[in-house]
């Protein structure tokens, strides 16, 4: 099985941008696909963006559409989010996931443990 690990956030004015990465431990994203969700405080966690790692499709939440992009590489064995025009309302912690294609589309299985990103106005 494969462990998402994160990294790459931390603290940026509104209007910056952030890259956050998630790597592959354990095996390689192959068969998977890759999405970010983030949880605010006191709010659900709600789902950011997806990518299917060998067909490279993606999809994004309506919030960040235009604003965020996900992308992966494959040698690297990594899953980015690239996220420009930083709001406010972006502030969460960031949690990379990963199911495998056969996978109910509502469920991961396989979490990482999260990285802050905080946007100050």
């Amino acid at each position: 099985q494969v462990q998402p690990v994160e990294s790459g956030g931390g603290l940026v004015q509104a209007g910056g941008s952030l890259r956050l990465s998630c790597a592959a431990s354990g095996r390689t994203f192959s068969g998977y696909r890759v999405a970010w969700f983030r949880q605010a405080p006191g709010k659900e966690r709600e789902f950011v963006a997806v990518i299917r790692w060998s067909a490279g499709d993606t999809s994004y939440t309506d919030s960040v559409k235009g604003r965020f992009t996900i992308s992966r590489d494959n040698a690297q064995k990594t899953v980015y989010l690239q996220m420009n025009s930083l709001k406010p309302e972006d502030t969460a912690v960031y949690y990379c996931a990963a199911a495998l294609y056969s996978t109910r589309q509502s469920d991961y299985p396989y979490w990482g443990q999260g990285t802050q990103v905080t946007v100050s106005s």
